[in-house]
């Protein structure tokens, strides 16, 4: 128990980092790096909402187990699309840092949200979507 509860609240200051790199993902700049790294100029729009509701679902505390998986798809496509060129360590610019936040959003998915989340306080969320 003490460790969901560490482990989500560190997660809540790397998520609400994430949410404000969200931010910057909505200036049409952005969509050049997408084109230059293959990626749909399309994406731009539905990777920015999803970082952002996503972390703020993580942060708050609700529907944890979805943006959670959201998150883990979001970091697969960054570890792998993006950063496994350039290797494993996060000073070569690599997927270190990635992978970390990938094995804490799939303890998100399994552990759940936990009790000072606000699905757990509610109630009314189904135990699955939690």
């Amino acid at each position: 128990m003490y460790c969901t509860i560490l482990l989500t609240g560190e997660l809540g200051e790397q998520w609400g980092l994430f949410i404000v790199h969200s931010l910057k993902k909505f200036d049409p700049s952005w969509q050049e790096w997408l084109i230059s790294i293959g990626i749909p100029p399309e994406m731009q729009i539905p990777i920015a909402l999803a970082e952002l509701i996503g972390g703020i679902c993580l942060v708050i505390g609700v529907l944890t187990r979805v943006a959670a998986s959201i998150m883990a798809v979001i970091l697969l496509g960054a570890i792998f699309h993006i950063r496994w060129e350039n290797g494993f360590f996060i000073s070569d610019g690599g997927w270190e840092w990635d992978l970390i936040m990938l094995a804490a959003v799939l303890t998100i998915i399994v552990a759940g949200p936990g009790r000072i989340s606000i699905s757990h306080v509610a109630k009314k969320i189904p135990r699955f979507l939690q």
